[in-house]
């Protein structure tokens, strides 16, 4: 077999998806040379040439000449008369360049050729494969349910890439059978062995943007800006919007008429309730936005322990929470506030001081009394500065009755 039938031999390979000439000439030179170091244990004494345009390669034994009868490896050294008879200027220690047959290999040594070349080229295809798709994670891929196991689906796309769909990285209520096709977004490419692992998700916020983007050519195109996704995958989700252009409606302009633009990512997330609201900079009327369509009387603002304290009327309390708490743990991780909600206080939530007998000593209940002070509201709704020049007490005991008052209140 000579050099370029060798080559022809491998013309599955030539043919392998993404395999340049010259990147299987390089592969060719590299097994080449791995199969020299397996034959003689060094590559050191040999020169390998591909030549990308003949679809040949040569390989040069650089032999050292030696005296007659001083040669100690045949394999690496020539005697001073054998290298005469190919040139008669040669000299003791001068180097002698042999080019070596393919056929010289031997059979053997040709599959290990050819065995090294496969496992070479699949290298290359792993990285090839590898960068592929790394430079594509965030993004969406479409695969074909090929196998469904216990802890994960295998999807394959159209060109026989392999995708992993683990179970947590599913939407409770999917549910797939053989031949499905499935969108999901590219969360992680990593080697598991020699080989990349492709992993998947449904229930990435990522994958929501992403749909979103599918579906909504104003953020496609940026003229709606995606500030935030949050998402219970399967249950409920909320994305903060904002418009560069104020007469661009962001939220109307998701949505669409009678939910017409968001309809299909709903359906995509198997009927995952989405609220979209505008963003802004502003973090109290960004918390109550996110809360949803509710009844807030004010919100208490702590920017710098990133908590918000809203008070509401009771009847609202539970939308404020929503199913399993939801709606209010959904609020927090859109607005990064840490959200607490009271009952907001009426006229007929207050109670008279005297209630409050086995917990505050009578001389001072009596102290509030004599400037009109005999309820628990209105001792609060005053200033603790101002109590203290109206009474004869403490600023510590009235900061003391206070807290008092406030918990009975807030209970």
């Amino acid at each position: 077999m000579n050099n370029i039938a060798l080559i022809e031999s491998f013309g599955d390979f030539k043919d392998e998806k993404g395999i340049s000439k010259i990147d299987l000439m390089a592969i060719i030179e590299d097994s080449l040379k791995t199969l020299l170091r397996k034959r003689y244990d060094s590559d050191d004494h040999f020169d390998v040439i591909v030549n990308p345009d003949k679809g040949d390669f040569q390989i040069f034994l650089n032999k050292r000449i030696v005296e007659d009868e001083m040669s100690e490896d045949d394999d690496l050294e020539i005697e001073i008369s054998e290298a005469k008879k190919i040139d008669p200027t040669f000299e003791v220690g001068e180097e002698f360049t042999q080019e070596i047959p393919v056929a010289q290999l031997g059979r053997r040594n040709i599959l290990t050729l050819k065995q090294i070349l496969a496992t070479k080229l699949q290298e290359h295809n792993n990285a090839m494969l590898y960068d592929q798709f790394r430079d594509r994670i965030g993004e969406i891929a479409v695969g074909e349910v090929h196998h469904i196991r216990h802890k994960h689906v295998i999807l394959l796309d159209d060109e026989g890439n392999e995708f992993i769909l683990p179970k947590e990285n599913q939407i409770p209520s999917d549910f797939f059978r053989k031949g499905d096709g499935v969108r999901a977004v590219i969360e992680s490419v990593d080697f598991k062995g020699s080989k990349p692992q492709i992993i998947v998700s449904r229930t990435a916020p990522k994958f929501l943007e992403k749909l979103l983007e599918l579906e909504i050519p104003e953020i496609q195109d940026g003229t709606i800006i995606l500030k935030k996704v949050v998402r219970i995958p399967g249950e409920k989700a909320k994305i903060a919007v904002d418009a560069y252009d104020d007469r661009i409606d962001p939220v109307g302009a998701c949505v669409g008429v009678k939910g017409s633009r968001i309809h299909g990512v709903v359906r995509e997330l198997r009927n995952e309730n989405i609220d979209v609201i505008q963003w802004s900079k502003n973090p109290e009327i960004l918390v109550k936005r996110a809360l949803g369509n509710v009844n807030i009387q004010k919100a208490d603002m702590n920017e710098e322990q990133s908590h918000a304290l809203v008070y509401a009327p009771a009847e609202e309390i539970s939308k404020i929470i929503g199913k399993q708490g939801q709606n209010i743990r959904l609020a927090s991780w859109l607005t990064g506030y840490n959200i607490d909600v009271y009952r907001d206080k009426e006229e007929g939530d207050d109670v008279e001081l005297v209630e409050f007998a086995d917990e505050i000593e009578e001389w001072i209940i009596n102290e509030f009394k004599k400037v009109g002070l005999d309820t628990a509201r209105s001792v609060l709704d005053k200033e603790t500065a101002a109590l203290v020049g109206m009474t004869d007490l403490e600023l510590e005991t009235i900061e003391e009755v206070k807290q008092i008052l406030r918990d009975e209140l807030e209970d």
